[in-house]
């Protein structure tokens, strides 16, 4: 089974949205509100961590509310030489480095990067950038965020509830 070929019924995109709004709730508790057994509930949600749908029960962690207020967006060109792999093994060294990912254009990879400040972003920059494998970053800095994170519109698209 490809990706592709997974689709959400209604009940999954319940269960989903419910997980999204209460990410504590347990499963008798989704079972009530969902007026299904218990144990339909816990197959459909192992079902769903296996392939992935679920990829975590863990707090969402604000970085701003712990100290991390500048966020940017910094594409990389890579040396082809080093390749994706090494590269992306210093940038998950780096903890200020949320997100990175292959994409298409004029850069190799974009990432999400944090920072506490201004002059920090700088000093997480040229760590990024003490590789030799990465040649040249191009970095945004976010403003605001206008929409944050979320799949929960989605899981109602994908799921039709």
């Amino acid at each position: 089974m490809t990706v592709q070929d997974v689709h959400l019924d209604s009940l999954d995109g319940r269960m989903l949205a419910l997980l999204a709004d209460e990410p504590r709730i347990g499963v008798l508790e989704l079972s009530r509100r969902l007026a299904v057994a218990r144990g339909t509930v816990q197959a459909r949600l192992d079902k769903l961590i296996a392939r992935g749908a679920i990829r975590g029960f863990g707090p969402d962690v604000s970085p701003a509310a712990i100290g991390y207020g500048v966020m940017s967006f910094v594409t990389l060109e890579i040396s082809q030489r080093y390749g994706h792999t090494a590269v992306t093994e210093h940038l998950a060294e780096i903890p200020e480095v949320l997100e990175a990912h292959t994409i298409t254009g004029s850069g190799d990879l974009l990432c999400r990067i944090v920072a506490r400040s201004n002059a920090d972003l700088q000093r997480v920059i040229d760590n990024v950038l003490a590789y030799e494998g990465i040649m040249r970053a191009s970095t945004i800095i976010a403003l605001a965020e206008q929409v944050p994170y979320r799949t929960t519109p989605l899981v109602r698209a994908a799921s039709g509830i």
